[in-house]
């Protein structure tokens, strides 16, 4: 493997991780309704005897911004569609309306939000752990083509210099959306 390719995959890795983080971020509930929150409950499908991610059991709208309606395609799967949001973590109360599920979105109190802004800060650590992770790889990664003579002494440091750089990027990335989270969460 040559250092560009090394680099190239290293930084791959660190942008995977900082995506998935704001994909997580999405699913945190902020008082607004959004599809994101619920779009990947895993629904118990009885009817067809597997699991399956509730945006390909139904169509998830908002029409207005404290509501979510969920149109499934298949009307008899809305029950095991309430009981998988019953279940989940998000702390909506659907109403089943027979061909629709309608989900009032509250108000945040002041407590949920500090608790949500913590749970935001778990995942945000998360994150930079699984960049600190990627670094790693991409240093050892250095060293094994300096113990194969791909690399001189020089070039294995700034080869080193540079994931550390892209370390730090993704870092100040994952940050940066952190803030964004959390102001949009105090937001009242």
């Amino acid at each position: 493997m040559d250092p560009a390719t090394a680099l190239l995959e290293t930084e791959e890795n660190m942008q995977k991780a900082v995506e998935y983080i704001i994909h997580e971020f999405a699913a945190v509930r902020t008082g607004k309704a959004s599809p994101a929150l619920i779009e990947n409950i895993d629904v118990n499908v009885s009817s067809y005897g597997s699991s399956m991610k509730l945006k390909g059991l139904a169509v998830i709208t908002v029409p207005e911004p404290r509501m979510i309606v969920i149109q499934p395609f298949d009307p008899s799967t809305s029950k095991d569609i309430e009981k998988a949001i019953l279940e989940s973590k998000v702390g909506l109360n659907p109403s089943n309306e027979g061909k629709l599920l309608r989900l009032p979105v509250p108000e945040l109190s002041e407590e949920r939000r500090k608790d949500m802004v913590k749970m935001v800060r778990s995942l945000a650590e998360e994150g930079r752990v699984r960049v600190r992770a990627c670094r790693k790889d991409g240093i050892d990664a250095a060293k094994k083509m300096k113990a194969a003579n791909e690399l001189t002494e020089d070039g294995q440091h700034d080869h080193e210099a540079s994931v550390q750089e892209l370390t730090d990027k993704f870092i100040k990335e994952i940050d940066e959306h952190l803030v964004q989270k959390e102001k949009e969460l105090m937001t009242v």
